[in-house]
């Protein structure tokens, strides 16, 4: 579907409104991924603290761990109370943890800084409050590109890597926090007078209990759902999350000597944060491609080739030492994919759960968190064991060949029963 279908269609200021939520939410999100470097520089300079490896990554992966987990709660939430409400409530729990961590700077404790990743994973459960949000005004046909355009608030992320570091670098890393204060401040009040739930005769809400999400995991469909998303989601967070890392231990003299000879920057960290910036917009601005190319040829189909080229790529990324350039050319193509496959995903989910598509999106949007913390996890273990990335690379490879023989499997069964009048294409 193109987008001139939307014209005429839906609530636009509701659809802006969402990407605006969940695009600073996204980037609130991230933000220990940038800076975690800095963090440990300067509390090593002022308070003789030394973050270790496993520390600086348990910094890292606790806000999409939190977020993970917060998606199926928010979820739950948008069903018994109301999308914008909810977001509301979130957003104000984010702007209190980023202004405190402003507020203590240099002297925030180890223990202070994991309580203010946990609070932003409040901001990466966004994601289960703008795509049911977005969802809810518009018909089944145009699902792929409604929720691939609120869900490409993924771009967030770039803006950490392309500014915080930068910031960090200028005015020091806490005033990275006060910017995030001020920007999702802004955000909360342009919430509240653009956004809208949509009224009961476009989209009847059906509250939850506890027991409709046992009756739902039960369900072999849901867990097909988490596995494609843990791996199309879980993989960009993941690679986001840990780009800077990879970057910097990988090709740190490599980033040097461009920096200085082209780009005239001395912080080789600013310049990691430039290279992963250029690599996750790829996967950020291209979801909702995702979601149209879907919409046109089917889910499953658009799968198998976004899956299918993230699969040789990382075995091409585990089987060889690659040069600089290559890399990020191989990782920019990856998170292309990963990208495009999130929308493709959930231009089947709303087709398949569209009665439950709040606290689905919760649970999917659960998983494609885990997935992020375990392969953030798993290229720390890598390096840590054998000096190296290319065991986690390949085993990032496995998995999605696994999903892969997992679309073969369901295929069939999806197109013969609820696809048949799922009104759009599976």
């Amino acid at each position: 579907m193109s987008l001139k279908e939307l014209k005429g269609q839906g609530h636009w200021p509701t659809l802006l409104a969402s990407f605006l939520y969940f695009d600073f939410g996204f980037m609130v999100w991230t933000m220990m991924g940038p800076l975690a470097t800095e963090i440990a520089a300067s509390l090593n300079q002022t308070q003789n603290f030394i973050m270790s490896s496993d520390q600086s990554a348990t910094l890292v992966a606790l806000p999409v761990f939190a977020g993970a987990i917060l998606r199926v709660v928010l979820g739950f939430f948008v069903d018994r109370v109301g999308a914008k409400k909810t977001a509301l409530v979130s957003q104000f729990i984010v702007i209190l943890g980023l202004f405190f961590a402003y507020y203590k700077g240099e002297t925030i404790t180890y223990e202070q800084l994991l309580a203010v990743a946990f609070i932003l994973g409040f901001a990466g459960a966004s994601f289960a409050v703008a795509l049911p949000q977005a969802g809810q005004w518009y018909p089944p046909k145009l699902q792929g590109v409604v929720l691939g355009l609120a869900g490409a608030g993924n771009i967030g992320v770039v803006i950490d890597f392309i500014f915080a570091p930068k910031i960090a670098e200028i005015w020091g890393w806490q005033s990275v926090f006060l910017v995030g204060a001020v920007l999702s401040l802004f955000i909360f009040i342009v919430y509240i007078f653009m956004a809208k739930d949509a009224p009961a005769n476009i989209y009847k809400s059906n509250p939850k209990k506890l027991k409709d999400y046992g009756k739902l995991l039960k369900d072999k469909d849901t867990w097909w759902f988490c596995l494609f998303y843990a791996i199309s989601f879980g993989g960009f967070v993941g690679f986001a999350g840990y780009m800077k890392v990879y970057l910097m231990s990988t090709y740190k003299p490599e980033m040097t000597n461009f920096g200085l000879g082209i780009l005239a920057e001395p912080n080789v960290m600013v310049t990691a944060g430039y290279f992963g910036a250029l690599c996750i917009f790829a996967g950020a601005i291209l979801r909702p491609v995702g979601g149209a190319i879907a919409d046109k040829l089917g889910g499953i189909k658009s799968l198998y080739f976004f899956y299918g080229v993230v699969c040789l790529l990382a075995i091409i990324s585990a089987s060889y030492t690659l040069p600089f350039y290559v890399a990020i050319i191989v990782l920019f193509l990856i998170m292309a994919h990963l990208g495009m496959a999130n929308g493709a995903v959930f231009q089947l989910v709303p087709q398949r759960f569209g009665k439950d598509i709040g606290i689905m999106t919760g649970i999917i949007g659960c998983a494609g968190g885990l997935g992020g913390t375990a392969l953030i996890k798993t290229f720390g273990w890598s390096k840590g064991a054998f000096d190296g990335y290319a065991t986690g690379f390949m085993i990032f490879a496995v998995v999605v060949f696994i999903a892969i023989l997992g679309i073969s499997f369901v295929k069939t069964r999806w197109r013969t029963t609820w696809g048949v009048s799922a009104g759009g294409r599976i």
